[in-house]
């Protein structure tokens, strides 16, 4: 058989060059703004603490008080009121006692010292002092070995009456903790920051505050010796104009494309949000339909960005009586999953006794569902024949599914070769096909 010409088709070089330049913009836009989730770990929550209130010893502290929460049912009962329909004995007994390992080794993922609502107005002068020793009691616990993975702090918003007072707490936070932590000195981290270390820019209503939150990392990263792009910053969206701005249109996509990818996250803050909208104090919730579709709007926009989503938190705390106490774990356990169920895979909580809900939710979610991901990922990675024919797109929603499960220690490496049949670097290739090296539990 001869052989076919190279040429055979309509479509020629000359069309396949000028295609190329003519997209050569889209392709760029792409890889710059659009370069998918980077596969590092998520922290499955955060907690604010007042920032006075911190201590080196307030992660251990919660583990503690989020156990003697649940001494009384203890954590199997409250399990088994909070598992999900149908849930095996086997399955809670798994799930408990990767709650108890959780809440005595790392019962905090992610804490934020809170100068804002939590430490509220206490003039220039206090607030100076507790900005510097916030920073100094950050380092200490980073030197201790008793912080948690993801530190960093929430200042005052960029409105007017607050925009000084806010850039002057992070002002003195930062130059504090990078010139006097210790943490070079002690071959803990290479720029004098924590690796875990974000930071909170509450309130926003315009991309303008955002562009001058970046503008100010630009400059403390210079003042600092940090490494250009080493400051990033989380953005809560708790008023109506980052949702549908004065023009008509949404501006979280041209917020982020500005902001040379120091935007890290975007959290919704609840009662905010519901307040710029004057939703009723009794029906402020997650679940509130203008919080489903302000979420939803922030979904669509950092999709393919990898900027991640954080839900908001409950106020319903578990105290009181039993009665009260169980009625909220079990309104906590059901907003975490259901938060979880919609692409939302992280969220804030309030007290030490809402841990136990938040972990419980969490690992039923990851484990429930990962003996049938993992089963198709074995046949989708091996070519074995099943009755569900899964395509590329759904094998890398699959692995990105256990991929998180593994990195918050719902499932371990050993659970994942077993059932699934691949290594953690093979599962993150098949999740994050677009990042380039798999992370560590502890990268941020």
């Amino acid at each position: 058989m001869s052989a076919v010409p190279r040429e055979t088709g309509v479509l020629g070089a000359e069309f396949r060059q000028r295609a190329a330049e003519r997209l050569s913009g889209t392709d760029e836009l792409l890889a710059r703004a659009y370069p998918g989730d980077p596969g590092t770990r998520q922290p499955v929550h955060t907690v604010y603490v007042p920032a006075d209130a911190f201590t080196a010893d307030t992660v251990r502290q919660w583990g503690v008080r989020a156990a003697e929460a649940v001494a009384r049912p203890g954590l199997r009962s409250l399990a088994e009121q909070v598992a999900p329909e149908g849930a095996d004995p086997g399955l809670i007994d798994q799930v408990v006692r990767a709650v108890e390992r959780k809440l005595a080794d790392e019962p905090i993922e992610d804490l934020r010292l809170d100068f804002e609502d939590g430490f509220g107005d206490r003039g220039d002068e206090a607030e100076d002092a507790w900005a510097v020793r916030a920073a100094r009691t950050a380092a200490e616990a980073v030197r201790a070995g008793t912080a948690p993975p993801f530190i960093g702090i929430r200042f005052k918003c960029f409105e007017a009456p607050t925009r000084t007072r806010g850039l002057r707490t992070l002002d003195l936070f930062l130059a504090t903790l990078v010139r006097e932590g210790g943490l070079r000195e002690a071959g803990l981290s290479e720029d004098g920051l924590p690796a875990g270390f974000v930071l909170t820019l509450p309130k926003v209503s315009t991309p303008e505050q955002v562009q001058v939150m970046a503008e100010a990392c630009g400059q403390l990263e210079a003042a600092l010796a940090l490494r250009p792009g080493r400051l990033r910053f989380e953005v809560q969206m708790e008023t109506a104009p980052m949702i549908l701005g004065p023009d008509g249109t949404c501006p979280i996509p041209a917020m982020l494309h500005r902001t040379g990818g120091r935007v890290e996250a975007l959290h919704y803050g609840t009662y905010d949000y519901s307040d710029s909208l004057q939703i009723a104090a009794r029906y402020q919730s997650l679940e509130h339909p203008a919080a489903d579709h302000a979420k939803a709007v922030m979904q669509v926009a950092v999709a393919g960005t990898g900027v991640r989503l954080s839900d908001g938190s409950t106020n319903v705390l578990p105290v009181g009586d039993d009665h009260q106490r169980q009625a909220a774990w079990r309104l906590h356990a059901r907003l975490v999953r259901r938060s979880l169920e919609r692409g939302y895979y992280q969220g804030w909580d309030l007290h030490p006794a809402q841990l136990p809900t938040r972990f419980l939710a969490t690992y039923f979610f990851y484990r429930q569902g990962f003996a049938a991901a993992a089963r198709r990922l074995r046949n989708y990675v091996h070519g074995i024949e099943s009755e569900i024919l899964d395509e590329p797109a759904t094998a890398r929603a699959l692995a990105r599914f256990v991929h998180r499960g593994v990195l918050c220690g719902a499932v371990s490496p050993a659970e994942l070769a077993d059932a699934a049949g691949v290594a953690e670097q093979e599962l993150f290739a098949l999740a994050h096909p677009k990042a380039a090296t798999p992370s560590t539990p502890g990268d941020n």
